[in-house]
């Protein structure tokens, strides 16, 4: 998402380089959406794969509307959009077959059910390989599953959004045996130890609206990512790195997605994978960071909406 639009400025050869430098790494899901610059970053995506297509596992989604002036034009789930937003996907992305096809959020004036049936239309004629849902409320994931089985949800997880832990995502997904992809594990970059001001940010960065990133929410957030800074300097890792080794400690069901454009950054997260995090680092990290701790929503009210239904 980022490499097209959300935090700020975008470098298209940066980007390419990084896509293919995660390849080279072994990293291979690459996840975009059609609503990611407004159908700009599935291109991109397609353009970076186009002569090793047989490396990347793709993941796209479909289901946030906007209009031609980039604003948020609600969520369509009817039966023929999805079969009509997979083949402008497709097309965009210049494959065959999309490896992981996500709802991306729930329409709620669509029952599941027809949502999940017309994706497994897409299954049957071979366009799609797995079904994903995104920010799913635990019975909307049951429904959904009884229809098609469901290979991924992809909802926010990280140290400061660990709602899933508490509200029954995290286990239905587990009794169900759905993978879980966790988006922003990072916390939006917060939790790099990179974030000090406002000011820091882009005029277009739209993180600028986030009530975490806000007055005394974020005052108080500081706090938190200076809780992890010190936690990851006891490891001799990144604030980053603890983040993402901590994620990755929650089981291997657990995949987590930091969606970095640069290509230092990419390298540094996979480090990651060096962080071994002792019983008595988890518990530290737990004392420090317990569920609820961070202040504000995760998002502005209008999308907060749009999430765990």
């Amino acid at each position: 998402m980022g490499m097209s639009e959300v935090y700020g400025a975008s470098d298209d050869a940066e980007s390419i380089r990084t896509i293919h430098r995660a390849l080279d790494l072994g990293i291979d899901l690459l996840d975009t959406s059609d609503m990611y610059g407004a159908g700009r970053n599935e291109e991109l995506v397609g353009r970076a794969i186009a002569d090793r297509r047989e490396r990347a596992f793709v993941a796209t989604k479909f289901g946030n509307l906007r209009g031609a002036d980039g604003i948020f034009r609600g969520v369509n789930g009817r039966p023929e959009y999805v079969h009509s937003a997979c083949d402008a996907s497709l097309r965009r992305l210049g494959i065959a077959t999309i490896d992981l096809y996500y709802q991306h959020r729930v329409d709620p004036s669509v029952p599941i059910e027809e949502t999940v049936g017309a994706m497994a239309e897409l299954v049957a004629a071979g366009k799609v390989r797995y079904l994903g849902l995104s920010e799913a409320a635990p019975e909307t994931l049951r429904r959904g599953a009884a229809v098609h089985p469901i290979a991924a949800l992809q909802t926010e997880y990280s140290l400061w959004t660990r709602d899933v832990e508490t509200n029954g995502v995290l286990a239905t997904a587990r009794e169900l045996g759905i993978g879980f992809v966790a988006y922003s594990p990072l916390g939006r970059g917060f939790l790099t130890g990179t974030f000090h001001d406002p000011g820091d940010l882009d005029a277009k960065d739209t993180r600028r609206n986030h009530p975490r990133f806000q007055g005394e929410n974020l005052a108080a957030n500081r706090r938190l990512a200076e809780a992890v800074k010190a936690l990851a300097e006891r490891k001799g890792c990144t604030p980053a790195q603890l983040a993402l080794a901590w994620l990755l400690s929650r089981g291997e069901d657990v995949v987590p997605i930091p969606g970095t454009k640069r290509l230092r950054y990419l390298e540094q997260n996979a480090g990651a994978l060096d962080v071994r995090l002792t019983a008595d680092d988890l518990r530290a990290i737990d004392a420090a960071l317990p569920p609820g701790v961070t202040a504000g929503a995760r998002y502005p009210e209008q999308a907060m909406a749009a999430v765990h239904r």
